[in-house]
């Protein structure tokens, strides 16, 4: 298991934040009875920023994994793999 530095994930932590602004935002804006078209561009801004939020928490991953690893192809180099395809 890759354990991510808590000192990397300031950019990571930003993000999620942002998203969860977006996600209150909509739903306010569902309570409100704002319209569809802007109700739907913030909460693909919010999917957005979670997307981004998981590929940075990926990529950080991996680098660890190939700075750490031997050469070899790790388990956990496979686990990374996995979880950025689950987010494709």
């Amino acid at each position: 298991m890759v354990e991510l530095n808590p000192a990397e994930m300031g950019d990571v932590v930003n993000r999620l934040r942002r998203a969860q602004g977006q996600i209150g935002g909509v739903l306010r804006m569902i309570e409100e009875g704002r319209d569809c078209k802007d109700i739907v561009t913030q909460l693909a801004a919010a999917n957005r920023a979670l997307d981004r939020a998981g590929f940075a928490i990926v990529s950080t991953g991996l680098k660890q994994c190939l700075t750490e690893s031997d050469g070899t192809d790790s388990v956990e180099i496979k686990a990374m793999e996995k979880l950025f395809l689950s987010l494709a």
